[in-house]
This record gives C-alpha cells, sequence and structure tokens, in this order.
C-alpha cells in the first residue's frame, strides 16, 4: 500500500462545463506554505539593530492564528466553488435515453458510390472513424425509455426531457413560425440617468434601475438563460450598477430599437407592441397543443452540438466521445447499409473487418489450367502478406532488362487484375495484397515461412489511410 497521502479533488477540476462558462482558476495557490515556515520565518525576524521584535502579538499568533486563518481561507473556497458549480453546472442525473449515431445518407451515398467504382478494400473501422470526425457526416436518433419520455414541440421543433423546460422557453423556441417580427426605431429615450444595470453572466445591458422596462427586462432575461442554473433571488446578485456613460448611450441605442409582433395564422391579424404581449398571446392560443410526446427523434450533427437542452448536450457528448475512441456503433450501421446495397463485408487474416465490392473467395491450388504467372502471383502473396504491386513485380521480373520483360510485366499486370477482380486476391485501399482468409491452413499458406508472416502481420497491423476516398459532406 502507498504511504503517500492523496489530497481531495474539487469537482471544478473536473472541467465538465461547456468552453464557454469555463473561468480561471483561482490565482492563490497554497500548496507550498506550511505554518512551519511562517513559524521559522517569524522567529527569525529581527528589527535595524539585529534584535528581536519585541511585539508578543507575534509570538502568541503564530501558532494558532495561523492555522484558523487557513482553515478560513479552506472553507471561504469551497463555499465560492460550491456556489459557482451551482450557477453552472446543476447536479442532474444522468439522462435515461439511448444515443445512436447514424450516417448522414448523403455522405453515405458518396462513400458507396466511390467504393462501387473501384476494386479495393476498406476498413470499417477507419471509415467508422471518418464519419464521427465531423459533425456534417453524421446524424444523432435519440430513442426515449418508457421511464424517462422525450417532449418536443410540433413535428421538428426543439425537444427535451424536461417538459417544464420546453414550457418555458416555448415562445423563443418557436415564435417564428406564429409571429411576423418587424423592427423600428422610435423616438430617442428621454432623461437623464446616471448608471445602468448590467447582467455580469451574460453582458447584458438591462437598463437603469429606476426605468419602467427594467423589471420586465430582468424577468425576461433570467426565465430565458438561468431560471435552471439558479433562483431569481440569486440571479439579481450577478446583477451590477455601472456609472458609466459609454454604456449608458449603449442601452439608450438598443432601447430605441422596438420589435413588433403580428400572428401569421389567424384570418385577422393581430399586432403585439412587445415579446411580454406576443408570448401572453403565444401561451394562451398555441402553447396548449403544442408540445408533444414523441418515442424518436433523428437531429442532424451540426444541430446536436448546440441543442438548447444542456443535459442532452452533454449526455450526447459524452456518448461522441466513447464512440470514437471505440466505434462499434458505428461500424454495425454501416455494415448493415453496406449489405443493403451489395457490398461485401468480410474478415482479413487479423479478424479486422473491411468492405468492398469484390466477394473474396480462396483459389483452388489443383484447378486445372492454371498458369505458371497465376500461380506465382498467388504463391508470391501467400509467401508475403501486404506485399504491392512494385514489390510483385520486382520479386517476379528478376531481370529486368531482358527482352521479354515488358510482355511479362503486361502479363503479370493482366492477371493480377483477373485475380483481383474473382476474388481470389484482396486490393486494400494503401495498395497492399493478401489472400482472403481461411478457416483451415492451405498450401499455400503452409509454405509461409513463420518469420516473414510475422513481419507481415506486424505492416498490416498499422493504420491504413484513406486519402483517397472522399466523403462528401465534410
Amino acid at each position: 500500500m502507498s504511504s503517500s497521502v492523496v489530497e481531495p479533488v474539487d469537482l471544478l477540476e473536473l472541467k465538465l462545463l461547456p468552453a464557454w462558462v469555463k473561468e480561471a482558476d483561482e490565482a492563490t495557490n497554497y500548496a507550498c506554505y506550511t505554518g512551519e515556515k511562517q513559524r521559522r520565518e517569524l522567529r527569525n525576524r529581527r528589527d535595524g539593530k539585529g534584535k528581536r521584535s519585541p511585539s508578543k502579538t507575534i509570538g502568541k499568533q503564530t501558532p494558532k492564528m495561523v492555522v484558523r486563518d487557513r482553515r478560513a481561507r479552506r472553507l471561504r473556497d469551497r463555499s465560492q466553488a460550491q456556489r459557482k458549480q451551482a450557477w453552472h453546472h446543476p447536479a442532474t442525473a444522468k439522462p435515461q435515453i439511448d444515443i445512436r449515431f447514424l450516417p448522414y445518407p448523403p455522405a453515405l451515398e458518396n462513400v458507396i458510390a466511390q467504393i462501387k467504382a473501384g476494386s479495393v478494400a476498406y476498413s470499417l473501422f477507419a471509415l467508422a472513424g471518418l464519419f464521427l470526425q465531423k459533425p456534417q457526416r453524421y446524424e444523432v436518433r435519440l430513442t426515449a425509455k418508457s421511464e424517462s419520455p422525450l417532449f418536443q414541440l410540433g413535428e421538428n421543433g426543439a425537444f427535451s426531457l424536461d417538459r417544464d423546460f420546453l414550457e418555458r422557453n416555448a415562445f423563443r423556441f418557436a415564435y417564428e413560425n406564429f409571429y411576423k417580427t418587424d423592427i423600428t426605431q422610435s423616438e430617442p429615450i428621454k432623461g437623464n440617468f446616471s448608471n445602468v444595470a448590467r447582467c455580469r453572466l451574460s453582458g447584458t445591458l438591462l437598463g437603469p434601475t429606476n426605468h419602467h422596462n427594467y423589471q420586465p427586462q430582468l424577468r425576461s432575461l433570467y426565465e430565458q438563460r438561468f431560471s435552471r442554473r439558479m433562483s431569481f433571488a440569486d440571479y439579481q446578485r450577478q446583477v451590477e450598477i455601472v456609472n458609466d456613460s459609454a454604456l449608458i448611450e449603449r442601452w439608450k441605442e438598443q432601447a430605441c430599437t422596438v420589435t413588433t409582433y403580428t400572428t401569421l395564422r389567424e384570418p385577422t391579424p393581430s399586432a403585439f407592441a412587445s415579446a411580454a404581449e406576443a408570448e401572453r398571446h403565444f401561451r394562451m392560443h398555441y402553447l396548449p397543443g403544442l408540445i408533444r410526446s414523441v418515442e424518436e427523434v433523428t437531429v442532424g450533427g451540426v444541430l446536436s452540438r448546440r441543442l438548447a437542452d444542456r443535459m442532452l448536450n452533454r449526455a450526447i457528448e459524452d456518448t461522441w466521445t466513447r464512440e470514437t475512441r471505440s466505434p462499434s456503433n458505428m461500424m454495425q450501421e454501416l455494415s448493415a447499409r453496406f449489405r443493403q446495397t451489395g457490398l461485401n463485408i468480410f474478415r482479413d487474416r487479423r479478424g479486422m473487418l473491411f468492405v468492398s465490392p469484390i466477394r473474396p473467395r480462396r483459389f483452388v491450388c489443383g484447378q486445372a489450367g492454371v498458369s505458371p504467372s497465376v500461380r506465382a502471383i498467388l504463391e508470391a502473396v501467400g509467401a508475403k502478406p501486404a506485399i504491392n504491386r512494385k514489390e510483385l513485380f520486382e520479386k517476379l521480373i528478376t531481370d529486368p532488362e531482358s527482352e521479354d520483360a515488358e510482355p511479362r510485366k503486361f502479363g503479370l499486370a493482366s492477371d493480377l487484375r483477373w485475380l483481383i477482380s474473382e476474388g481470389y486476391i484482396i486490393e486494400f485501399n494503401d495498395g497492399s495484397l493478401d489472400l482472403p482468409r481461411a478457416k483451415a491452413k492451405s498450401a499455400v499458406a503452409a509454405a509461409v515461412p513463420a518469420a516473414n508472416e510475422d513481419l507481415a502481420l506486424v505492416a498490416a497491423s498499422e493504420a491504413i489511410p484513406l486519402s483517397e476516398l472522399e466523403i462528401g459532406c465534410s
């Protein structure tokens, strides 16, 4: 058992927050500060004449006051960390929902067309990683469980596991489908204002506290952005009063901008002079029948990274992180889609999955009518897996300067092409060649020296580049 003492770790160090709400660490660091060191410094402290300080207070407070001071600092830092965590990262249970990543159909069709146009095999693992690499290449399917239903606004609106969250923010998410907005400039605000209120968390200017629109602005901003993080009383503590003439003038310019809302789905359109009036109309006439329970929702990869529900955002990000390390689900999806389009899924000699337009099959060595050139190619590939075309020709054509060297090269190229098109030899997209996998050792595989086979397995274990394969929607 190790004798080292492990200090407790602050939960804020886990960095679970989104990047835009992360705050800088505290500058003060007490890791190298000890009471013994301070006592030694105080003991050696002397006045200008080389004598010890006559103050008795220093000697009395050294052992105990320092400990109490450090304890007070720890308690204060702990309480600040807890408040910070409550604001930015509320404690929520893991959502009970199935998350699955699917290939984006246009990108998948592009890949299938390129695979069918050639004769080479591609690693299914590498293809899955390419689809997960960019959000434009995949979709996210969310499937609700019976104990945790999924709610959605309308047919294609925002969705969440929390119905109350959708009800509170329904107008902000869906007002464009029900109202037409017109932005106009009103008369300049009159009056002299010495200060203006500003939200510390978002930087939004709320106006002077004595202005008639201050309270509605404060309540609206809280409901839209911070109601799930903290109470209204806690949020009010995040509002500061600044005495800056430039900010006051900027608020006046913003306040002169008036947005009116006009209904789109009524025979006689109704106009509202403020968002609050339009929201009251929305909640009375549209909201009751707008929220519905759904079992499954599919959303694009780009949109999945900026969902309104932060709990779903974190769940999707965690699932994507696990999937990129081991893309088994994406590989299953690709394998099923490839088989439906007539492509072949097979395993190589190492057991890795590949996709190819050609079905691999073993060549029967006793087959009649086999030319010596075909037999030489099979023996050379079997003796050295992962050999490329150049190495193969250099091995089979020992005298490249002879008169029959060029005709033999053309003959070997033709025979190799036939073997690849029939599936007797597999050509991977990195240019390497290999024989199909066999359940039992064949006569050709038995002739492979053990040393060469080990070297071939090491070479084949390297990642196969997919630079020649272009995926659409990149």
